[in-house]
C-alpha cells in the first residue's frame, strides 16, 4: 500500500466546510456587534464634548452595588470589570472550540495564527517602550495598550470594505484576535495586578470547580450555573486579579465535544456551542457596546487639546504601536513561519493580503481602553490621552486597511462570483468537496474529481 503523502500546512489555507459555516455565523454576529460598538463610541464622544458633558461624567461615576461584598462600584467599573467578563467568557469558549474541535486542532495550522498574534503583541510593545524611554518616561507602564486587536470593530470594517475577500482571511483575523485576547488577559493578570489577596483567590477556585463539574456533566440549568459564575467573578475581583480573568477560566471549563452518554457522536457539538449561541449576542450586542459607551467618552478640547494629547509620548507610543507595530509584527511572524517551517502560502494569496489583514489588526479598542484604565487610572489626564490615542490609531489603521483591502477586494471579486456559482444541490461549494469520496448517486464510494481508469 502506498502511504498517503503528508501535506504541508498552508497560510490562509481553506479549512473544512463545517468550520467555514461556523466561522461565517460568528462573523455575522461580531460584525453587527462592531457596528453597535462604533455607535456607542461615537455617542460617548458626542456627549463628552457637548454642553452636557458633566452629566456624562456623573453617569459614569455613579456608584451602586453591595458594600459588604466590596462591589459598590461605579458604572464605568461595572462595565469594565463586569460586562467585559461576558466578552472574555465568549473568547474563552471560542479559543477552546478552535483548539479542540476546530481546524486549529492541527498544531501545524495553529502555529501560523499563534505566531502572528505573538508577533502582533511583541513588536507594538517594544515600539511603545522605545518611544517612551527615549522621551524620559521610564516606567513605560502602558506598554500593553497597543497590543490588543478589537475583533468586533475590525470585522465590522472588513464587512464593509471586503465583501469579496476570501473567508479564510476572515477566519485568520478572527483566530488571531481570539489568541490576541488570551495574551491580553494573561498580561492583565500578570502585569496589571496591583495587589494580590490569596484568600479570595483560593476561594474563587471552589465555585469555579463546582461550575466545571456541572458543565462537564452537561448541566445547563442557569439557576445553578449563574450563581457559581457570579461567585467566582466576585472572589476574583476581591483578590486583586482583574475580574475578567474569571470569565476566561469559566469559558475554558465548558466542554466542547458531546459525550456519548449525552447522545450523539463523540465529535459532535457540545455545551460550548450551546453557550456560545446564547452569550455571543449578549457580548457583541450589549456588553461591548456599553463598555465602549462608558469608556470612549473623552473631552478632546478642540484642535489644541487634540494636539496636546497626541504629543504625549504615551499617545505617540500607542499610535505607532497600533499603526506600525501591529502590521510589522504580524507580517514578520507570518513570514518567519513560512520561511523556517513547512507552512506554505495558499495558492492565490499574496503577501499584500497578509499585510492588509495585519494593518486591519491595528484596530485596537475594547481591550486597549481597558488596559489604559488599569495602567493610568480611570479619569486621569493620561487616561484621556490614551483614549484619544487609541481612537486616532484605530481610525488610522482602519483607513489604511480600507485602501489596501479595497484594492484586493476588486481582485477577488471574480473568484467570489465563481465560488458562489460553484455550489451543489447540498449547498456545499465544490471547492470544499474536492477530496471527499462521493458516489454519483450520493454514497461515499468514489472520489470526486479523481482520475478515472
Amino acid at each position: 500500500m502506498t502511504p498517503t503523502p503528508t501535506r504541508s500546512p498552508q497560510v490562509f489555507g481553506r479549512g473544512s466546510w463545517p468550520e467555514a459555516r461556523r466561522i461565517a455565523d460568528v462573523l455575522r454576529k461580531e460584525t453587527i456587534g462592531g457596528v453597535l460598538l462604533l455607535a456607542g463610541a461615537v455617542a460617548a464622544l458626542v456627549w463628552a464634548n457637548s454642553p452636557w458633558a458633566d452629566s456624562y461624567e456623573s453617569v459614569r461615576s455613579f456608584t451602586f452595588g453591595p458594600e459588604a461584598l466590596h462591589l459598590n462600584l461605579s458604572v464605568g467599573t461595572w462595565a469594565a470589570d463586569g460586562l467585559l467578563a461576558i466578552f472574555f467568557f465568549v473568547a474563552g469558549l471560542e479559543l477552546k472550540r478552535e483548539f479542540v474541535a476546530g481546524d486549529l486542532r492541527d498544531p501545524r495550522r495553529a502555529a501560523v495564527p499563534i505566531a502572528a498574534a505573538v508577533g502582533g503583541v511583541i513588536v507594538p510593545a517594544v515600539l511603545y517602550l522605545v518611544i517612551n524611554l527615549a522621551a524620559g518616561e521610564g516606567d513605560g507602564k502602558g506598554w500593553a495598550i497597543p497590543t490588543a486587536t478589537d475583533i468586533a470593530f475590525a470585522l465590522a470594517v472588513l464587512a464593509v470594505i471586503g465583501r469579496c475577500l476570501p473567508h479564510t482571511m476572515r477566519t485568520f483575523l478572527l483566530t488571531l484576535a481570539v489568541v490576541d485576547d488570551l495574551l491580553a488577559i494573561a498580561i492583565i493578570a500578570v502585569f496589571y495586578t496591583a495587589s494580590l489577596s490569596l484568600l479570595p483567590l483560593l476561594g474563587a477556585l471552589l465555585p469555579l470547580a463546582a461550575f466545571t463539574v456541572l458543565v462537564q456533566r452537561r448541566v445547563r440549568s442557569w439557576w445553578l450555573l449563574l450563581p457559581l459564575a457570579f461567585a467566582a467573578w466576585t472572589l476574583m475581583h476581591a483578590s486583586g486579579v482583574h475580574a475578567t480573568v474569571a470569565g476566561v477560566l469559566l469559558g475554558f471549563a465548558v466542554p466542547v465535544l458531546r459525550s456519548r452518554k449525552a447522545g450523539g457522536p463523540q465529535a459532535g457539538p457540545g455545551l460550548a456551542e450551546h453557550f456560545e449561541h446564547r452569550f455571543r449576542p449578549i457580548s457583541a450586542g450589549i456588553a461591548v457596546p456599553i463598555f465602549a459607551f462608558m469608556s470612549a467618552g473623552v473631552a478632546v478640547g478642540g484642535l489644541g487639546g487634540l494636539g496636546s494629547a497626541l504629543t504625549d509620548p504615551v499617545a505617540v507610543g500607542i499610535v505607532v504601536g497600533l499603526v506600525a507595530g501591529k502590521p510589522i509584527g504580524i507580517t514578520a511572524a507570518t513570514w518567519l513561519v513560512t520561511r523556517f517551517t513547512r507552512a506554505k502560502m495558499d495558492t492565490g494569496f499574496a503577501w499584500i493580503d497578509v499585510f492588509g489583514m495585519a494593518v486591519l489588526a491595528g484596530i485596537g479598542f475594547t481591550v486597549s481602553l481597558l488596559i489604559g484604565e488599569l495602567a493610568f487610572g480611570i479619569g486621569s489626564e493620561r487616561d484621556d490621552h490614551v483614549k484619544v490615542a487609541v481612537l486616532a490609531g484605530s481610525l488610522t489603521a482602519a483607513l489604511l486597511a480600507t485602501v489596501i483591502l479595497r484594492l484586493r477586494n476588486r481582485t477577488y471579486r471574480r473568484i467570489h462570483d465563481a465560488e458562489t456559482a460553484d455550489a451543489n444541490r447540498d449547498n456545499i461549494p465544490d471547492v470544499y468537496q474536492q477530496d471527499v469520496p462521493v458516489h454519483p448517486a450520493g454514497s461515499l464510494s468514489e472520489t470526486r474529481n479523481s482520475p478515472q481508469p
